[in-house]
């Protein structure tokens, strides 16, 4: 059957409570994503289970007999769940995350040195992926959390932000830009720049803001991937313009990275988490390091 536990969890806070707006509350969806929660179990199921109204929602008679099965079955989940996190916190295990690049070159393994400490049986998986990819990840189950960028208003997912990263030159040092005292956005006005694809959440970021302080730039090439940017940059076809966590790596390390200010543009980095859906002891602490690294940045 081709659902998830959020969409039975989905259906049964909407029976309990008799509301789609309580029960999104308690699941921390957004209503229009409760109903399509709800609708794809009906397109699973095949039937109708819930009547809605302008006065009432009510289960119809497919949905008071599949209920108390799926209330039974997440019972019977929740119960092992438990029961396997109540085994102790320091056994062997995998833990998988979903990271875009930048994130995973500038902290992960510091603290992965730090996790390692109290975990050293526990594997550690992380998928390198876009942020849409990292979204997409953790929404079917196959990362327990991610770090990207900010999430679509009505996501079923949670965001938390951690970390503001702003936007900024990247040239070669051998480019009058570099030697600059200050760097400006109109510095760069008819330059031949590099940058990413329209796709990239990067570029959505970039260009929202500099839409709204009315700044015009030239992007002369275009790339899919932030390391490509960095190497065309290092192989002088120009300067683009890059968050300042993506120049961090080793791709960069003979390019110069300036500060751009008035007006200041950046991307937030956060954690991505689904709600109903409960991570593991060996992820929760993961998270808490991870967290404290970003405070700190």
């Amino acid at each position: 059957m081709n659902c998830e536990l959020l969409d039975l969890r989905a259906l049964i806070a909407v029976s309990d409570g008799r509301s789609f707006h309580r029960a999104a509350q308690q699941l921390n969806l957004s209503q229009p994503a409760l109903s399509r929660r709800i609708q794809k179990l009906e397109q699973v199921i095949g039937t109708r289970l819930i009547e809605r109204s302008t006065r009432s929602v009510r289960l119809t008679p497919a949905g008071q007999q599949v209920v108390p099965l799926i209330r039974r079955v997440l019972d019977e989940i929740d119960g092992s769940l438990v029961g396997l996190m109540a085994q102790g916190e320091r056994q062997a295990g995998r833990i998988t995350l979903a990271s875009v690049p930048s994130a995973t070159v500038r902290f992960l393994p510091q603290v992965l040195q730090r996790f390692a400490e109290d975990y050293r049986n526990t594997r550690v998986r992380i998928l390198d992926r876009s942020a849409s990819e990292c979204a997409e990840a953790v929404r079917t189950g196959e990362a327990e959390f991610g770090l990207s960028l900010p999430v679509a208003a009505d996501s079923d997912l949670s965001y938390t932000p951690l970390h503001d990263d702003p936007y900024g030159l990247i040239c070669r040092k051998d480019d009058p830009l570099a030697t600059m005292p200050d760097v400006s956005w109109a510095d760069l006005v008819g330059k031949r720049l590099v940058t990413i694809h329209r796709a990239s959440g990067n570029r959505t970021t970039l260009e929202a803001g500099l839409a709204a302080a009315g700044i015009t730039l030239t992007w002369f090439y275009e790339v899919t991937r932030l390391t490509s940017a960095l190497a065309l940059v290092d192989a002088g076809l120009g300067p683009s313009v890059l968050p300042r966590l993506a120049c961090e790596g080793p791709e960069a390390r003979d390019l110069v990275w300036r500060p751009l200010g008035a007006p200041v543009i950046a991307r937030t980095i956060g954690l991505l988490k689904r709600p109903a859906a409960p991570i593991s002891p060996a992820a929760a602490r993961l998270v808490t390091l991870l967290t404290a690294a970003w405070a700190t940045a």
